[in-house]
C-alpha cells in the first residue's frame, strides 16, 4: 500500500499534520511546471521566489525523513501538466491511495476534482490548515444579506477569534481605526533598513533561462532577498514587529518617491504560500505590542491586524463565494487595452512611474499604490478588467488568483458591480498629492485639468463620471460628486471629455 500525497507550490506549509511523522508508505510530489509558469506573465521575482521556496521546502522535509518527488522545471521526467505528472508516479511507484489538500486556486480546485473523479482507488482531500476562515463560512456569514461589508465580517472574525476584544466590546473602544491610518509620510520619522535575507538563486536562473519561460520584470543579481522558507519569514515578522510595527497604521496609506516600502511588513508572499500562518502573524504582534504598549498605539496594530484577519480571509470568501463567474463580470463595460508603459514604467506621469518601476523592479507594491494609482488611473481609462487582471496577477510577486482577482476585479476595478467595494476606488490628481510626494517633481501640474500639462487623473476623473453615469448616478456615495458635475458649465465638461478622450487613446504619449 503506496499512499501519494499532492502538495502545490503555494502550499509550504511545513507545518501542516501531513509531516508531523514521516510514513514509509508515503511519498510526496512537489512540481515547477510550465503550466503553472505560462498561464500568464508572471515577474522574473515571482517565478525565481516561488521555485527557491518549494526546493527549500522539499529539501527540508526531505531531510527529516519524508519521502519527495521533486520535478524541476527541465527534469525529463516532467511533462509539465499536473495530472500527467501524478499518472507517471501513480504508475511508477504502484500507488493505491491518492491525497490532497485543498487548492487555494479554483482552477486547480477543478483540475484535481476532476482528476480525483478518474481514480480506480481511494482518494481524500485534506484542509490547507492556514486560514482563520473555511471557504464558504463568508458566505454562510452574510446569506440573506444583500451587502457583503468587510466591516461587519472583520468584527465577526474579532469577536470569534478573541482579537483585540474585551469580552464582547474592541479593544481601545473603537472597531477601526482607519482614519488614523491616512497619514502622509514627509521623512519626518526614520524608515529603518529592510530585512533581506541572502538566498543564492543562480542555478534557479539558469533553470528559468534554459527552459524559455517569459517573464516581465527585473532582477540584476543572483541573490534572492525575499524569505524562502519558514524561518526565514519569520525573522522578518519579527523584524517588521521591532522596527516597523510603530509607525505601520500611521503611514500605511503614505507614499514617497525616495521609499518603496515604507513601514509595510512585506509578508505577503510568505504568507500566500503558506510559509508562515495568518495565526502566527496576529499572535507574534498582539505579543509584541502586549509587552511594549507603551511606545505603540493601538491604530498601529489595529491597522495592521485588519489587514490580515479583515481583508485578507474577506477576499478569500468572497472569491469562492463567486467564482467563477466572478473571473468574467464587467458591470461598467470597459474595454480599452492595457498602455505598454505598465510593462515598461516609461510614462510622465510621476506617480504611475514610481509605483510601476517599483513594481517592476521589486514584484512589489504597496496596497494604495496598487490601488489609487496603476488600478485608479487603469478604472479611469477604462482598461478591460481581463487585462488589468492579468498584470497584476503576473507583476507582483505575492499575487495568487484567490486574493488578487477580488482586490482587482472587485475593489479596484469595480467590475463586480459593488459586491466589494461600495463605491468605485477613483480619484483624481488631488488625493495623491495629499497621501505622497509624486506631485511635487511632476510634469503635470495637479491643479489643471485640461492644459497641455494638466494632470491627466483630472480630465479622466470627470470624464469618467460623465461616461459611467448610468451606472453609478444612483449610488449614494457618488450622490455629492455628480451633484458637483452636475453644476460644472457644458462647455467646461466637453473640454475635459476631449482631453481625457486623447489620454484614453493615446494613454503612452503621457
Amino acid at each position: 500500500m503506496k499512499t501519494l500525497r499532492l502538495i502545490l507550490g503555494d502550499q509550504l506549509n511545513s507545518k501542516h499534520s501531513w509531516f508531523k511523522k514521516t510514513d514509509n508508505k508515503v511519498v510526496y510530489a512537489l512540481f515547477e511546471m510550465r503550466q503553472e509558469t505560462d498561464y500568464t506573465t508572471h515577474h522574473i521575482q515571482k517565478v525565481i521566489g516561488f521555485f527557491a521556496a518549494m526546493r527549500d521546502f522539499a529539501k527540508n522535509l526531505s531531510a527529516q525523513g519524508h519521502e519527495f518527488i521533486y520535478y524541476e522545471i527541465n527534469d525529463k521526467k516532467n511533462t509539465h501538466d499536473l495530472l500527467k505528472n501524478l499518472e507517471v508516479i501513480i504508475n511508477e511507484k504502484k500507488i493505491t491511495r491518492f491525497e490532497y489538500i485543498e487548492p487555494d486556486e479554483y482552477r486547480l480546485d477543478e483540475q484535481i476534482k476532476a482528476f480525483c473523479n478518474t481514480l480506480t482507488f481511494e482518494f481524500k482531500r485534506y484542509s490547507g490548515e492556514h486560514f482563520y476562515t473555511e471557504r464558504q463560512e463568508l458566505e454562510a456569514f452574510f446569506k440573506g444579506k444583500k451587502q457583503f461589508l468587510m466591516e461587519n465580517f472583520y468584527r465577526y472574525m474579532r469577536k470569534k477569534h478573541a482579537v483585540l476584544m474585551i469580552a464582547d466590546q474592541p479593544e481601545g473602544g473603537k472597531w477601526n481605526y482607519d482614519k488614523s491610518n491616512r497619514k502622509s509620510w514627509k521623512g519626518d520619522k526614520e524608515i529603518p533598513r529592510y530585512a533581506y535575507y541572502n538566498n543564492e538563486v543562480s542555478d534557479i536562473l539558469e533553470a528559468i533561462k534554459k527552459a524559455k519561460i517569459k517573464t516581465s520584470g527585473h532582477f540584476e543579481s543572483t541573490i534572492y532577498h525575499y524569505p524562502i522558507n519558514r524561518e526565514q519569514a519569520l525573522d522578518q515578522l519579527k523584524y517588521f514587529c521591532e522596527n516597523l510595527l510603530v509607525h505601520f497604521g500611521d503611514y500605511q496609506d503614505a507614499m514617497h518617491s525616495d521609499e518603496d516600502f515604507l513601514f509595510h511588513s512585506r509578508l505577503s508572499f510568505a504568507m500566500n504560500i503558506k510559509l508562515i500562518s495568518p495565526k502566527d502573524v496576529v499572535q507574534t504582534v498582539l505579543n509584541y505590542y502586549r509587552k511594549h504598549g507603551e511606545h505603540i498605539h493601538m491604530s498601529q496594530v489595529e491597522g495592521f491586524i485588519r489587514q490580515v484577519i479583515g481583508w485578507r480571509e474577506y477576499m478569500r470568501g468572497m472569491y469562492w463565494t463567486f467564482m467563477p463567474s466572478y473571473k468574467s463580470l464587467n458591470s461598467l463595460e470597459n474595454a480599452n487595452p492595457l498602455p505598454d508603459f505598465y510593462w515598461t514604467g516609461n510614462t510622465k506621469m510621476n506617480c504611475l512611474k514610481h509605483a510601476i518601476n517599483n513594481s517592476l523592479n521589486h514584484g512589489y507594491a504597496h496596497h494604495i499604490q496598487r490601488l489609487m494609482i496603476t488600478g485608479n488611473f487603469a478604472l479611469l481609462a477604462q482598461i478591460h478588467p481581463d487585462e488589468v487582471d492579468d498584470w497584476y496577477l503576473g507583476i507582483y510577486i505575492d499575487a495568487i488568483e484567490w486574493v488578487q482577482l477580488p482586490n482587482t476585479r472587485g475593489m479596484s476595478q469595480f467590475a463586480d458591480g459593488g459586491k466589494i467595494a461600495t463605491k468605485p476606488y477613483i480619484s483624481s490628481g488631488s488625493y495623491i498629492n495629499k497621501m505622497s510626494n509624486y506631485c511635487s517633481s511632476c510634469t503635470y501640474n495637479q491643479r489643471l485639468k485640461i492644459e497641455d500639462n494638466a494632470c491627466p487623473f483630472n480630465s479622466l476623473y470627470w470624464n469618467f463620471l460623465d461616461d459611467k453615469r448610468p451606472h453609478l448616478e444612483h449610488n449614494f456615495r457618488m450622490k455629492m460628486m455628480y451633484s458637483i458635475l452636475d453644476k460644472m458649465p457644458k462647455n467646461q465638461l466637453e473640454n475635459i471629455k476631449l482631453k481625457a478622450a486623447h489620454i484614453i487613446e493615446n494613454p503612452d504619449e503621457y
